[in-house]
């Protein structure tokens, strides 16, 4: 998602354009790593001192409830990174020392679905955490 449309969708959702916000998200436009509310907060707080922990976690789940960041929980923490923008069904490897995504084409739903005849499954969530080649 680039920051023009999360925008959109905020103003049209009643939110207003704050700095903290556009530095939030263009942190988020910059880097297609997973962050954490640290890592925002470790930034924002050179411009914003008294920047705490709550103003970050606020914005984070508005826009995480907005489908504008996709959240993931990695070691114990909540993750966050911009929504794909990909026109297909896809899943991601995460990699656990520097947050970079692979995006993986596949889903393993089309086997799981089969052996759940009976179910009715509504929606569902599949990533791969590890080391990426260049961490290893």
């Amino acid at each position: 998602m680039n920051i023009t449309k999360a925008w959109d969708i905020l103003k049209e959702n009643g939110y207003k354009e704050t700095s903290k916000r556009s530095q939030i998200l263009e942190l988020f436009a910059e880097d297609d790593r997973y962050l954490t509310a640290r890592d925002l907060l470790d930034v924002m707080q050179k411009d914003y001192p008294s920047m705490s922990f709550d103003t970050v976690y606020r914005n984070l789940a508005t826009f995480v409830s907005l489908g504008i960041l996709e959240e993931t929980e990695l070691s114990g923490e909540r993750h966050f990174r911009m929504q794909c923008e990909s026109d297909h069904h896809h899943h991601h490897f995460i990699c656990m020392d520097c947050g970079n995504v692979k995006e993986i084409p596949v889903c393993p739903m089309d086997m799981i679905g089969a052996a759940l005849p009976a179910y009715q499954i509504a929606n569902h969530k599949f990533e791969i955490y590890g080391t990426c080649p260049e961490c290893q």
